[in-house]
């Protein structure tokens, strides 16, 4: 526990959502990297898919042309996770779980050009908006408001839950 009894958010068990406020999902949702997003298919088969996101505070915000067959597959089932991580040594990842909220879009997605911005920079990012506002344009904004959140930065947070002792005898007898 901390000093203002409220929990220190790296003790938290993984799945409790307030590990967003810790400093590995922080630095994560304010990245350029990408999130992996699983889910199922509408042939009933699993997908991965990297995409741009954009945090809001509050949701993940995927952006996807209309037309895309992940949009039918996910208000089929809308049951969702992603991964962002860096690839570092040591690694940091990001773990969530929710339900994807499907929205139509007349016009870009707002947060489809805050997406632009961040990962290209603000001049590539209004040229890369440019280059597909069209009259006409329809996207889908996918939110995803996390329902579980793990997070793993093998230093103080290892998969499956094993203590760093623990962790650095996997394999042996």
């Amino acid at each position: 526990m901390t000093t203002d009894d409220q929990p220190d958010v790296m003790s938290l068990p993984q799945g409790d959502v307030r590990l967003l406020n810790s400093p590995v999902a922080q630095r994560l949702l304010a990245s350029t990297e990408l999130a992996r997003v699983a889910y199922v298919a509408a042939d009933g088969t699993p997908r991965v898919f990297p995409m741009l996101f954009h945090w809001t505070g509050a949701e993940i915000v995927l952006s996807t042309f209309a037309g895309a067959r992940k949009i039918g597959a996910l208000r089929a089932r809308p049951d969702i996770a992603l991964t962002i991580d860096r690839a570092s040594t040591p690694p940091e990842t990001l773990l969530i779980r929710g339900r994807a909220e499907v929205t139509d879009v007349d016009g870009i997605v707002p947060e489809y050009v805050l997406a632009q911005h961040r990962y290209a920079g603000p001049e590539q990012g209004a040229a890369n908006v440019a280059a597909v506002d069209h009259p006409g344009t329809r996207m889908a904004r996918i939110a995803v408001r996390p329902t579980w959140v793990g997070v793993l930065d093998f230093t103080s947070r290892l998969p499956g839950g094993v203590s760093v002792e623990e962790f650095e005898h996997r394999g042996r007898s």
